[in-house]
This record gives structure tokens, sequence and C-alpha cells, in this order.
């Protein structure tokens, strides 16, 4: 299985950080984001990565090579302006290829096993929810008992940025830029998407205190 992590985002909600270091570059414990997110997935055997880039594009790919360092095969999805997730993954599909493949947001930092996720069968993707955060109490969808995931429903939890993704979820849309999230609720509203609560540690790395706190707690686990 391949894996995507998306990477081409301003971050504009971390300036004045991201003025001058894109945002997968931003250092946690000692190591690039983004880094963190490359040898999590090479432990779990995802040795295949598509990584899309656009602000400050070269420097990411000064950084990371071919990928070889951190135990990965690295393939570059260039975006001239950044795509949204949707337009992103449309435009990586050519690299991903026909299978499903694991999807990562860039910005969030979680000790979730990309291993353990189940197979497709017949669903679109297949997402990984976790509590809500303080910053965003609403949550994003709601899981059912049965691990069906619905935009509508309580109680609800927030979409972690970590899912697998079958490639036919965007493959019918037009090149350009688009959001993923409609086509997912879409997809819900059809029963073609199932869901894991992951009750470990997640952080949304939005903003510099999220990043400094996470910094914290990693060196210290350094420590």
């Amino acid at each position: 299985m391949k894996a995507m992590i998306l990477a081409a985002g301003l971050g504009k909600r971390m300036r004045p950080l991201t003025d001058h270091c894109p945002k997968p570059l931003l250092p946690v414990a000692g190591r690039p984001l983004i880094v963190h997110h490359l040898e999590r997935l090479a432990a779990a055997g995802i040795g295949e990565v598509v990584i899309n880039v656009s602000y400050r594009a070269e420097q990411i790919v000064a950084a990371l090579g071919d990928g070889n360092e951190h135990g990965v095969s690295i393939t570059w999805s260039r975006e001239t302006t950044p795509l949204e997730t949707g337009g992103g993954i449309r435009q990586a599909l050519p690299l991903l290829g026909n299978a499903p493949f694991l999807l990562v947001n860039g910005d969030v930092w979680s000790d979730f096993d990309p291993a353990s996720l189940p197979s497709l069968g017949g669903d679109l993707a297949h997402l990984v929810l976790v509590d809500n955060p303080a910053h965003h109490p609403t949550g994003d969808f709601h899981l059912d008992a049965a691990g069906r995931v619905h935009p509508l429903g309580e109680p609800r939890l927030t979409y972690a940025g970590l899912g697998l993704i079958d490639p036919a979820l965007v493959a019918d849309q037009a090149p350009g830029e688009f959001p993923l999230a409609p086509l997912l609720r879409e997809a819900m509203h059809a029963g073609r998407i199932g869901g894991t609560h992951h009750r470990g540690r997640w952080v949304d790395v939005g903003t510099p205190e999220r990043l400094a706190e996470l910094d914290r707690e990693l060196s210290g686990r350094q420590g």
C-alpha cells in the first residue's frame, strides 16, 4: 500500500513561523514534523510515499530528497498553486495507482498505527476519528455502533486527517482545485464510508502554540 502526505498548504495559521519555512519542515523534538510521518509509515511497512508540494516546495524537496534516509521512497506531486485536498489527490492519482492508499494530513501528529486499518471492502474510504479537541468542540462526523460514518448524528467526533482512501472517490472529478469533504459526505449518504475511533494521542498542529506543546511533549519523552 502507498501513502499520500498532504504538504502543499500555505501554513497561514502558523505565521510567522511559516514565513520562511514551510509547515512540514517546522521542527518537533529535533526533527521536521513531516519526518515523524515518514518514520511512522516506514515502521508500518508502507514504503512508497507520494507528497504534494506547492508553497516553498523546493525547500521540502531539498530536505527530504528521495526519502531513503527515512526508510521510504518519495514521489513528488508539484502544484503550481495549492489545489486543496481533493484537487491535490486528483492530480496525484497517476502516482498513486488504482489501489486504496493511506491519506495523511501533513499538519497532524498521532500515535495511530496505520497498519491497523481494515480493508475497504466496498467502501470508498475508512476514516480515523478522534475525540473533539478544545478548539473544535462540535466535531465533524458521527460514528455509529456498526462502524459507519455519517455527516449528521450524535455523538460527534473529529476527523483525524488520517484515512484509507479508494482513488475512485475523486477519479471522476475534473482536475483543478476542489475540497475533499463534500465528496466524503456524498459517499456517507451512500453508506460507503467506514470509520475507526482512535483513542490514543492525536494533535492538530495548526497553531504555533500547539506546535510548541507537541515539541515539549515529544522532547520530554526522548529525555
